[in-house]
This record gives structure tokens, sequence and C-alpha cells, in this order.
């Protein structure tokens, strides 16, 4: 998988582009800045516009081409973002440490969710909130991007049960338009959750 990702973020073209997750976007907008942790950054666009925005951005990823290209875009911005190349399955964030996290299209097998999930709950300080978008089990049905194996896939009820406890400010699913370079194009089932943590 690790190779997987290194080769598709060796591409010259930015994978998923260079703007922000729009689910993403619309909930900072609501949010005072502060600390931002984003597992499974990818190629930086997401950290960038929050770091435009006067975030403090901590991202991870197990890609180290996904990286080169996130500071890349960060110096081209003239921003400084946080990037450490690290394994989920192994990262620990500290506990009760951001004001915010970001699981944009975050897809993991089932135990490596669990697991994830929890630490990306307890990494939030009190009030802290959660934004995540990823594909449903739906998803299968169309060929706009995503996982093409059915574990990879969420389910509301699922995602809603890794964080129990979480007061729920926003949740969606249902078909939404996606636009994130060539492998995220067209109409897309999708699920979208705003959370804070008590």
């Amino acid at each position: 998988m690790k190779d997987f990702w290194n080769q598709r973020y060796s591409e010259t073209q930015y994978a998923y582009g260079t703007e922000a997750n729009t689910f993403l976007r619309q909930s900072l907008e609501h949010l005072n800045p502060g600390k931002l942790f984003l597992p499974g950054e990818g190629e930086g666009r997401n950290a960038v516009h929050a770091a435009l925005r006067g975030w403090e951005v901590h991202g991870v990823d197990f890609s180290e081409a996904g990286r080169q290209k996130a500071l890349a875009l960060a110096a081209e911005q003239d921003v400084t973002i946080h990037y450490d190349v690290a394994d989920l399955a192994e990262y620990i964030p500290p506990a009760e440490h951001f004001d915010a996290a970001a699981l944009i299209f975050v897809h993991l097998p089932v135990p490596l969710r669990h697991a994830v999930h929890a630490s990306v709950m307890r990494s939030l300080k009190s009030g802290g909130m959660l934004i995540l978008e990823a594909f449903s089990i739906e998803q299968l049905e169309r060929d706009t991007g995503g996982p093409r194996t059915p574990e990879m896939l969420y389910d509301l009820d699922d995602l809603l049960a890794d964080f129990t406890g979480m007061e729920i400010i926003h949740r969606y699913a249902g078909t939404a338009p996606v636009h994130e370079g060539p492998y995220h194009t067209g109409d897309a089932e999708v699920i979208r959750l705003l959370m804070r943590r008590h």
C-alpha cells in the first residue's frame, strides 16, 4: 500500500488537486484557528489551505513523496506546515492537544480504522472539533473515486459508533459532487461528519 501511494504521489500533477476539500473548507470557516491535526494528509492541499487561514497544522502520512509535494505546495504559498512521515498503525498523536482534526478520505481496514479513529478522538482537546469526509459503501456503484473493496468503504452508523460520546454538529450521507483532481471527479456517495468532543 505504501508503494502504491508513493507511486501515485510521485506523478507531476497533484493527484487530488491543490484546492482544499470543500467540506473541510466550509467547516473551517466557522472555527477559530488553532492547532489542526491531519492524518493521511497526502500532498498537502488541506494543510496548506488551513495554514493560510492561520491554523498551526500537523499532518502525517506514510508517503515520503506526499510529504515532498506538500512541503513544495506550502513553500509556493509561503506558509509553514508540520508534516511527519509515519504509518498511522504506529503513530500516536499527543492526547488532548489539538483544537480540530480532519479525516478527509482516509480509508482504512476495519481494525486499523477503529484504532486510528480512537487515537484521533483522544488527540482532541475538550471542545475540539472533528471534520470527516469519506466514501460510503454505496460508492462501489460509481467510478468517481475511492477504494474498490467493500471493507475499505464506510457506513454512517459504523462511523458514529467509532466516535461514541462526541456531539454531532452535522452529519450527511448521500450523493455530493466531488471535484478534486483526476482521481476524485463527479458525483460520489459520501459521508460527512462534523462533531465536537465533550
